[in-house]
């Protein structure tokens, strides 16, 4: 456990950052699992939409180091390509 003034700060400082980022995390997950309810529902103008407001937020979870910029392009594409493979399928 921390003894010194600064050394018990940065551990207060560590939890609420933690706490903080487990939040915003939750947040992506729960936005990406719209998209993905929408996309299992079959309906491609909710998955559109879910997708359109999905973006922002991983961009934007990706800027602040939420998740890698990699993991972010990631789900991006691989939802872009289920959403657009639900048009050809129709």
């Amino acid at each position: 456990m921390a003894n010194s003034p600064q050394a018990k700060k940065r551990a207060r400082q560590a939890e609420k950052r933690r706490t903080h980022n487990a939040s915003l995390r939750s947040m992506v997950r729960t936005y990406l699992k719209k998209v993905v309810t929408a996309i299992d529902s079959g309906d491609q103008q909710a998955a559109n939409a879910a997708f359109v407001a999905a973006v922002p937020v991983l961009d934007r979870m990706a800027d602040k180091g939420i998740v890698t910029k990699n993991k972010a392009a990631r789900h991006k594409s691989r939802l872009n390509s289920k959403i657009k493979a639900m048009g050809v399928a129709a």
